[in-house]
């Protein structure tokens, strides 16, 4: 059973960091992705950044690149995501979600993490 959890969301200030993880486990796929989305209050869900578990290959949304960094730990088979100079447009709850290379959509998601970028 595929399963993932979000941690690390808080209250910091503009131009702050946070580093959220993702500890994932039941991938039993040749090879698998996992990516972040967030959804603030009103808005739909977006992507924020992805990586693929062999490769380490990366892809990041336009509004984040530069500022997040998503990595991953083979080991404790948990992705993070490192989050610096945040602004107050970041504010959201944020997911991290996994599937099989092969599938076009993600199928397993964990259940998010609050993230508020405010003064």
């Amino acid at each position: 059973q595929v399963q993932l959890v979000e941690s690390g969301g808080g209250l910091v200030q503009p131009g702050g960091s946070l580093r959220l993880s993702c500890a994932t486990s039941g991938f039993i796929f040749d090879d698998y992705r996992v990516g972040w989305f967030r959804q603030a209050p009103g808005k739909e869900r977006e992507f924020v950044a992805h990586i693929t578990w062999n490769g380490g290959f990366t892809r990041y949304a336009d509004s984040v690149k530069g500022r997040f960094t998503i990595s991953r730990d083979d080991v404790k088979n948990t992705v993070y995501l490192q989050m610096n100079s945040l602004k107050p447009e970041d504010t959201a709850v944020y997911y991290c979600a996994g599937k099989p290379i092969s599938l076009p959509q993600y199928r397993y998601w964990g259940q998010g993490t609050q993230v508020t970028v405010s003064s």
